[in-house]
């Protein structure tokens, strides 16, 4: 009794402190809510002004390459930091979602933003470790928070600026508009910004063709990017993915199958770069430059699209014809030996020989190779990743060793002279499908393709490889064009009065020159052999210098410099005495092409472009081109009766491309620099401002029938003369002119009809000769006739028809004149109509006059 007793007041006076403890309990508890709750509402009111407006990635912009296309939509380059392609949440499949959601957070979908489960386990586990910020804890809507709001630094105020961020984006934002953000915003290794740009770098995929198991490789990369990932630590990769798998099957998004299958798959990622699906580096460089002009340094991050005026299939031609010009070019100059000598691996050893290959990449269309054996009949050859070839005597039967620029020694009898095992040599491949011995051409060049109606660039070429030299030659070279100069002076000699028929004597002469030690010039022809009087027609087609000089003497330099600007010429690059004649001027194969393209339509000059529209990420034109056009069918030019004249002074600085004028359509580009404000008043932004259909015209700068007549020559001068092999091409509407210059330091060949003019230069960057008889028809031509072949096949013939104000006359083929009736040298020859009259007096003055000579130019 007693003891229960006693039990009794024990058991009360437990009761009683249990009860003032609970009491204590929950004023201490209570307290620290209302302290936790006043340090959050404290901490809120200090963060709260600073607090980003997240309603803001409603229309945020992701960083996005630039985009270079060529006219038919194919890729030339891609500039920018980052791989990104952006994609909306109704692009990606449910089994990447899946696995994301698997592997980053899988209650995404019912937590507020927060996982306060999560921060609270973070929580134990800094006051457990003594302090180690570790991570974790973290929803998909903190890390798309942390990621575009906030710096990657571990402080508790940022985490708790996190935590507001996230909570205010789950009350602006839909959970799929959030979880479209992470999936395009964060970074996943190897510069792949999103998981359509890791999907395309690492499988070469589009979401919706990855499996399940790459699905969840590209979820498992979230975590550490840099270091885990299927690429820099594949182990790590696999188990990582193998776990994501594990808890996608454990959510029920795999079914048993479905999981073993996944687990089973091998990790077949490598890395897939962008596929550049035309072949235009330098081209690529000049619109990186033009675009940053423009549109400043945001032009490659902001999902710009440029579309370029090049045509993909006539930029292979251009490429292959380049190529394969310099080849041809090289071969008959010798083999320089082998690129580099390696000694071969024990037992043949691929890996070891892939790794010496790895410093010999392919360049333009060659691969490289080790000799691994050699023989007098064969060798074999290593070529990387386990392929091999084999070369016999005739593969290498071109290497003649070399011994200067006009001298090589005497083919090889064996392939074991040429070749040495552990050799390092360039294969090209043959029209058989075979390989042959190659080595990387020491000459260089540069090929120009232009529309002549507008001057829209359809292919061009900067130099052998953009890989081992960036030095654009198409439009940074300046080169003496030689004798394909020409045709500007006997243009500029025709508005003096000179005809096809004129009479000028093919004769030495010396000029005086105070720059040359004896204080003479006497210029020659190539072939130092004489004609003397000569019809002009007859010696633009044999290319007749002293023809030229005394042509440019009789009409005066000033004059030709003058008038020579009328073809795009500045006047600075002119020389000012009679070399001029012989195509001294210092120029680029862009700026011949554009001359030329004046002769190909009609007397117009043109203005070369190669952007025709830039679109930003919404497709939308900021910028379109209105170049200067010919347009002769236009009602503008119709109604427009112009006499040639030189262009205007401002028009080499009027722009082409011209911002797209403000509209609804247009503000979405307002972060795109507007052309200068002078330039704006030019006469084509004020067309564009006016009526963006108006179109702008090109001046007209030289008499339509002074072009046809230069034309009908330079068509000779294919038929009969300098440039004859390119009637392979059987196409009677073409038109050109060979160039050479002296000690053949450069090759030209300048043609066209009314689709294309193109312009190939050949020559070395040091200046050297190309070697004896390296003409322009021997190093350029072939290349232009490749070029073009390719370029206007099945297209018809296109040449201007003959104009009014032209009269076909028979005259003597010796004297020029007009021919008597019944005259046995008598051919026929086009004038304009005010000088047969002239040509008939003159005819009948030296029948009364016999003694008379035809010629009297010195």
């Amino acid at each position: 009794m007693l003891t229960r007793i006693v039990d009794e007041k024990a058991a009360g006076k437990l009761m009683q402190i249990f009860k003032r403890l609970l009491r204590w309990a929950l004023v201490l508890g209570l307290t620290a809510v209302v302290l936790v709750a006043g340090a959050i509402g404290t901490a809120y009111w200090l963060i709260a002004p600073k607090l980003p407006d997240v309603a803001t990635l409603r229309d945020y912009h992701m960083q996005v390459p630039l985009k270079v296309l060529s006219a038919d939509g194919k890729l030339i380059a891609s500039f920018g930091e980052m791989r990104r392609i952006p994609v909306s949440i109704e692009q990606v499949p449910d089994r990447l979602k899946h696995a994301v959601l698997s592997a980053e957070d899988g209650n995404f979908y019912n937590h507020p933003g927060v996982d306060w489960h999560g921060i609270v386990r973070a929580a134990m586990h800094v006051i457990l470790s003594g302090g180690d910020k570790g991570s974790g804890g973290s929803t998909i809507t903190q890390q798309v928070a942390r990621n575009f709001f906030l710096s990657p630094e571990k402080l508790y105020s940022r985490k708790l600026t996190e935590i507001f961020i996230a909570l205010q984006m789950e009350h602006e934002l839909s959970k799929d508009e959030i979880l479209s953000l992470y999936l395009n915003k964060m970074f996943l290794g190897h510069r792949s910004y999103g998981v359509a740009a890791a999907a395309e770098y690492y499988y070469g995929k589009h979401l919706d063709q990855l499996t399940n198991a790459q699905a969840a490789m590209i979820a498992g990369t979230f975590q550490l990017p840099s270091l885990v990932n299927p690429l820099n630590s594949p182990h790590r990769a696999l188990a990582r993915r193998n776990w994501v798998l594990g808890e996608m099957h454990r959510n029920h998004y795999l079914s048993d199958a479905e999981y073993q299958e996944a687990i089973a798959e091998p990790n077949d990622a490598y890395p897939h770069e962008q596929s550049i699906q035309t072949d235009a580096p330098y081209m690529a460089e000049m619109v990186r430059q033009q675009v940053l002009n423009l549109l400043g340094n945001d032009a490659f991050n902001e999902g710009y699209v440029v579309k370029t005026t090049l045509d993909s299939q006539r930029q292979s031609a251009a490429n292959k014809a380049v190529w394969s010009g310099l080849h041809i070019y090289d071969m008959r100059h010798g083999w320089r030996g082998p690129e580099g000598h390696h000694e071969l691996p024990a037992g043949g050893d691929e890996h070891a020989l892939d790794a010496i290959l790895s410093s010999y990449p392919p360049i333009a269309d060659m691969t490289g190779g080790i000799v691994t054996a050699s023989s007098a009949g064969s060798a074999d050859i290593y070529m990387g990743d386990g392929h091999h070839t084999t070369l016999n005597l005739a593969d290498v039967s071109w290497a003649r060793p070399y011994i200067n620029d006009s001298r090589v020694g005497p083919a090889p009898s064996s392939v074991s002279q040429v070749l040495k095992p552990g050799d390092i040599i360039r294969l090209v491949p043959t029209d058989a499908g075979h390989w042959k011995l190659s080595q990387i051409p020491d000459a260089q060049s540069a090929l120009v393709s232009l529309r002549p109606e507008d001057g829209a660039v359809q292919a061009l070429v900067g130099g052998f490889s953009f890989a081992r030299s960036k030095f654009n030659r198409a439009v940074m070279a300046a080169r003496q064009p030689g004798s394909s100069f020409k045709p500007y002076i006997y243009s500029a000699a025709f508005e003096r009065g000179f005809n096809t028929a004129s009479i000028v004597n093919d004769a030495p002469v010396v000029l005086p020159d105070a720059s040359r030690p004896d204080g003479t010039w006497t210029p020659s022809n190539d072939d130092d052999k004489f004609s003397g009087p000569i019809r002009l027609r007859q010696a633009l087609v044999e290319s007749k210098n002293l023809v030229s000089v005394r042509l440019l003497s009789a009409i005066g330099v000033g004059y030709a410099r003058q008038y020579l600007t009328r073809f795009g010429f500045r006047l600075d690059v002119l020389p000012n005495n009679l070399s001029m004649a012989l195509g001294t001027a210092s120029v680029s194969p862009m700026t011949m092409a554009q001359g030329y393209a004046v002769f190909a339509n009609g007397g117009y000059l043109i203005k070369p472009y190669y952007i025709t529209e830039i679109d930003n990420r919404d497709g939308q034109p900021v910028y379109v081109a209105r170049p200067p056009r010919t347009c002769m069918d236009c009602q503008a030019r119709l109604l427009t009766n112009t006499v040639p004249a030189p262009p205007p002074a401002d028009f080499a600085s009027q722009p082409v491309l011209d911002k797209v004028p403000a509209d609804p359509l247009a503000v979405a580009a307002s972060t795109a620099r507007p052309v200068p404000a002078a330039a704006a008043s030019s006469a084509s932004s004020g067309a564009t401002a006016v009526d963006p259909q108006t179109p702008v015209l090109a001046p007209h700068v030289i008499d339509i029938r002074n072009d046809w007549l230069i034309t009908s020559m330079m068509k000779d001068v294919i038929l009969n003369g300098t440039g004859r092999a390119a009637k392979v091409l059987n196409r009677a509407d073409l038109a050109g002119k060979t160039g050479s210059t002296n000690d053949h330091r450069d090759a030209w060949f300048a043609g066209f009809n009314g689709d294309l003019v193109t312009t190939v230069w050949v020559g070395f960057d040091n200046f050297n000769s190309l070697g004896r008889g390296e003409f322009g028809a021997r190093a350029a031509l072939p290349i232009w006739i490749d070029y073009m072949g390719a370029a206007l096949k099945g297209l018809p013939l296109n040449s201007l028809p003959m104009p009014p104000g032209i009269s076909t006359v028979m005259i003597n083929r010796d004297t020029g004149l007009p021919a008597s009736p019944g005259d046995p040298n008598a051919i026929p020859e086009q004038f304009k109509i005010e000088d047969v009259d002239r040509l008939r007096n003159q005819a009948n003055q030296q029948q009364e006059d016999p003694q008379q000579h035809s010629y009297d130019i010195f």
